[in-house]
């Protein structure tokens, strides 16, 4: 069976992605800390460690494995730049770090819309950081960029659609607003799907938001 190595695995995105990776017959470890072990899904391994520290969780990946990073900040709000630092960025730098000692032969890292915003422009230069940690370890690597992932608990922004909409119509602002158009949790999980099956041809695959949109 494929092997899977997943941060964030008990998370909104990580506990949806799981089982659905286990029904297709992938072997799936899940980085949790101490406490959290029943957490993760039924059927999913466990690899006690500390995110922040690479040599904890390096030597229980397997070479040949897909390495899923999704661990970060829950709800990101401009309030939280300075957890965008000590989380979200460190924990893929050692995340980066860790798959590059392991040999991983393919690197999924849910990263943001990257054009320019004031309000959240911590986060998204912490995730472009990010990306780049993972570049510099010459792993092929797929790179998906989301702005808003809307669902259970998350469906207030739906309010906001059809100003969004009208925005999308003018000139001025057209760009800026396909740029950071919403989507769904389902068309995440669709999308991480598909880079767990599609390893890139080239170094890097990038998964903007036109794409996202697209699966199914």
């Amino acid at each position: 069976m494929k092997e899977i190595f997943i941060t964030g695995g008990t998370g909104y995105m990580g506990a949806r992605l799981i089982p659905l990776l286990l029904e297709r017959g992938y072997s799936v470890n899940a980085l949790v800390r101490k406490g959290s072990e029943n957490k993760v899904p039924q059927g999913c391994g466990q690899v006690i460690a500390n995110p922040f520290d690479p040599s904890t969780f390096q030597n229980q990946i397997s070479p040949d494995s897909t390495f899923i990073q999704l661990l970060g900040v829950s709800h990101p709000s401009p309030k939280k730049k300075e957890q965008f630092k000590s989380i979200d960025l460190q924990s893929v730098n050692a995340s980066a770090s860790a798959a590059k000692h392991a040999r991983v032969e393919h690197f999924i890292y849910v990263s943001v819309a990257q054009l320019p915003t004031k309000v959240m422009r911590e986060y998204q230069l912490c995730r472009a950081e990010g990306e780049q940690s993972i570049l510099s370890t010459h792993i092929p690597a797929t790179f998906i960029r989301p702005w808003y992932v809307t669902g259970p608990g998350h469906y207030w922004p739906l309010a906001l659609q059809p100003v969004f909409k009208l925005l999308e119509l003018f000139p001025p602002t057209s760009r800026k607003a396909k740029a950071l158009r919403l989507v769904s949790i389902r068309q995440m999980l669709q999308t991480l799907l598909y880079a767990v099956e599609n390893k890139p041809r080239a170094n890097t695959d990038i998964i903007e938001i036109d794409r996202i949109l697209k699966m199914k």
